[in-house]
């Protein structure tokens, strides 16, 4: 191995190293959510979408509440109360 190769592979460790703690960076008092619960997001910022993973149509803030109605995965439908006051997705997971 030539110091180019040893460069690139310590570059290469690095970048892994944070874009794992970045993926994992999930408060850790947060929960997942129940049906049936209205909920304490847990997250600074909890976008809430039209569908899993789609257009954003606002954003829910640590101590707003949200009320589960449905779980699909890690996406969860309910209605968020607060500033947005209307049903739509949110991630599943950050909750306190």
């Amino acid at each position: 191995m030539n110091a180019r190769q040893v460069v690139r592979g310590t570059a290469l460790a690095g970048a892994l190293l944070v874009a794992g703690a970045v993926l994992t960076a999930v408060p850790a008092n947060a929960a997942n959510g129940h049906v049936g619960v209205r909920e304490t997001v847990c997250a600074v910022d909890l976008e809430l979408r039209v569908k899993p993973g789609g257009a954003r149509m606002g954003t829910l803030h640590k101590p707003q509440t949200f009320l589960v109605k449905e779980i699909s995965g890690e996406w969860v439908f309910g209605f968020a109360y607060g500033d947005i006051n209307h049903d739509g997705w949110v991630q599943d997971g950050w909750f306190c």
